[in-house]
């Protein structure tokens, strides 16, 4: 169905680079969303002479290969590390992160309990780690418990409270949050900065702004000055609220403290003009962003293309991904975001033009932007062109959505195209799989 393509291997053979540990940390970096090609050229990397691989490019590539679930391939690194003696309790909190945010507590779990098997003794670093996976994984219940049993086992800091605090917030159980809060300071562990910014931010996503603010009188009370980014969370709740008078204000006011807004601020800003379809002060505020020399990020295109498209001004959304395409580069969220607009108004031609663009930037699409374009291109009947980015993206060890290869593959047997089929289905075992399956 597709052309043959020169092996990765044999192309890097031929480039005749001379590779250093600085180089292959910057290139795996970069591409870490490339799945098993990032991987091949791991590889093909530890082969060459008179190199060894640094730390840090193993703790990308686990992190990389723990993107696409290839959990196998990870712990084949862990032993490989092991036999360098290169393990550190870093690589084991990389892998219970990794877990957690997979929602795999249970491997969570096996990964902090064999440290010790492996040579390592799990600190309070590990510790913390374990109790925020549990925590990602929406089970603070159960985090709270280990705290419990282990507490006397690890001394805890401010982080192992902000855990928890941030886990209780999330529930949301502010009588609990509270708790934790006073046990905190009743321990003579000094509430940070970090540790305010969740109070205030679980107070707010409750609607307690009153009780929020509160806290942040308490704060400087404590000789601690509330952030950029504190104030950030109270402009965006007032937007939430569409308080954007409130809003306003908060942000004035935070400048009048000669606090100098960040890009969050802005963006909070933005994002409450947005919800109240101000898009004229959103320029302005653009405008005010440029001449205090505070550069835009991929996030404040995000807001202002989903203000946009929300309120059905695709062609302006347009103009301005355009736009600040010069200023600030876009991510995943933001290819993502163009490509299924242009879907789902039927201009799928401008969606192609996205995706090539993506392509010149070398940008490696996630599981979403291959998603969304192949699911337009079904819903189009290019069935073709959706079969060859399937194809594409199982080959760059991204693992499809179920609904996304049941698409394709109803239209391919519609069609009677069991031949193509079988040959995506045998793409899609190419793919070494997982230990630890869902």
């Amino acid at each position: 169905m597709a052309s043959p393509k020169v092996g990765l291997e044999h192309t890097l053979d031929e480039s005749g680079v001379r590779v250093s540990p600085d180089l292959v940390e910057d290139i795996l970096k970069r591409f870490e969303n490339a799945g098993m090609q990032a991987y091949r050229f791991f590889q093909w990397v530890d082969k060459q002479i008179n190199y060894s691989h640094s730390v840090k490019s193993y703790h990308i590539m686990i992190g990389s290969l723990a993107k696409i679930r290839q959990y196998q391939l990870m712990w084949d690194l862990v032993n490989d590390m092991r036999r360098k003696d290169i393990l550190n309790n870093e690589t084991f909190c990389i892998m219970i992160r990794k877990y957690a945010r997979a929602h795999k507590v249970d491997e969570a779990v096996y990964t902090f309990n064999v440290m010790d098997k492996f040579g390592l003794t799990p600190n309070l670093t590990a510790f913390n780690s374990l109790l925020s996976a549990f925590c990602k994984a929406k089970n603070v219940r159960k985090a709270q418990e280990i705290f419990d049993d282990m507490k006397d086992r690890f001394e805890p800091n401010s982080i192992t409270y902000s855990i928890l605090l941030e886990g209780w917030g999330k529930e949301p159980n502010l009588p609990k949050a509270r708790e934790i809060f006073l046990e905190m300071i009743d321990k003579n562990c000094e509430p940070d900065i970090v540790t305010y910014g969740i109070m205030i931010d679980s107070l707010c996503k409750a609607g307690r702004v009153e009780e929020a603010t509160g806290y942040m009188k308490e704060m400087r009370s404590r000789g601690c000055i509330p952030t950029s980014y504190i104030y950030s969370i109270l402009i965006h709740t007032y937007g939430v609220e569409r308080s954007i008078g409130d809003a306003v204000d908060s942000f004035l006011e935070m400048e009048k403290d000669g606090i100098k807004a960040d890009v969050a601020a802005y963006n909070a800003l933005i994002s409450a003009f947005c919800r109240a379809k101000k898009f004229k002060n959103v320029y302005r505020v653009l405008e005010e962003m440029d001449k205090k020399s505070v550069a835009p990020n991929s996030r404040t295109c995000n807001i202002i293309l989903n203000g946009l498209i929300g309120s059905g001004e695709t062609d302006e959304a347009f103009r301005i991904f355009k736009s600040m395409i010069k200023h600030c580069e876009p991510d995943s969220d933001t290819y993502t975001m163009m490509i299924k607009m242009f879907c789902e108004i039927d201009k799928l031609e401008k969606a192609m033009k996205v995706w090539k663009y993506m392509g010149l930037k070398q940008f490696v699409p996630s599981m979403h932007t291959f998603s969304v374009l192949i699911n337009g291109l079904c819903r189009k009947g290019e069935l073709n062109k959706a079969c060859i980015l399937l194809e594409d993206m199982i080959e760059k060890g991204i693992r499809p959505p179920d609904l996304t290869f049941r698409r394709v593959r109803q239209l391919l047997l519609k069609e009677g195209r069991k031949d193509v089929l079988e040959f995506l289905v045998e793409k899609m075992n190419v793919l070494i799989k997982e230990p630890l399956n869902d």
